[in-house]
């Protein structure tokens, strides 16, 4: 079986052109190797550099998940928003969520937890929140123009948006569906919207 990662650094360690060491790596990965879940352009770099160099191209959309149940989703979903370089992730309503989906990839994002709906709206500062969910009223993802600047809103698998939340939102999107489900896990739906929004804002695609 194959190992994930890389193993020790082989060879003279990494060094500025001006023969300083390059602060970016990380000694301890180095001697020892890289088995953590990152591309292979981050091997070696302390999370400290991943997350500096994440945040020069983090994209505009962010993502708010609500957590009234500890919704084991949630980790799904902050592991595609970390994919797709989400600016931030927001959790809404408990502040303990289960990372265990998350692969640990929230540690190279910024997180924001807000105790209520309104205390998210406030932080928002007129951004609107999208919310996401297959209710009647609610509008195609499909054909709707997502905003580059926004809050994209899910709600927990079951029950989905809260009432509350629903009414704080500017709008909220349903995923087209052409099978006998109802509906779909609330991870995929986070991962199928972040995209429409990329292929929107980062592939030009209308």
């Amino acid at each position: 079986m194959n190992e994930v990662g890389v193993g020790p650094w082989d060879g003279p360690w990494p060094m500025l052109p001006d023969g300083d060491p390059d602060r970016r790596y990380d000694e301890q990965l180095l001697r020892e190797g890289d088995r953590r879940n990152v591309v292979d352009h981050y091997r070696y770099w302390t999370q400290e550099a991943i997350i500096a160099d994440l945040d020069r191209s983090r994209h505009e959309f962010h993502v708010a998940v609500e957590n009234w149940g500890h919704d084991f989703n949630i980790g799904s979903v902050i592991r595609t928003a970390n994919a797709f370089n989400a600016g931030a992730f927001h959790i809404v309503g408990r502040r303990r969520w289960n990372r265990r989906g998350a692969m640990v990839t929230d540690r190279y994002q910024h997180e924001h937890h807000h105790p209520t709906v309104a205390d998210l709206v406030t932080w928002a500062h007129g951004i609107p929140l999208i919310g996401i969910d297959n209710l009647p009223g609610s509008v195609p993802l499909e054909t709707f123009d997502l905003p580059r600047s926004c809050i994209l809103v899910f709600g927990q698998e079951g029950p989905g948006l809260s009432e509350e939340m629903r009414a704080a939102c500017q709008v909220v999107l349903h995923i087209g569906q052409f099978g006998s489900t109802r509906s779909i896990n609330a991870g995929a739906a986070a991962a199928i919207a972040m995209h429409v929004w990329l292929l929107r804002h980062v592939h030009g695609r209308h």
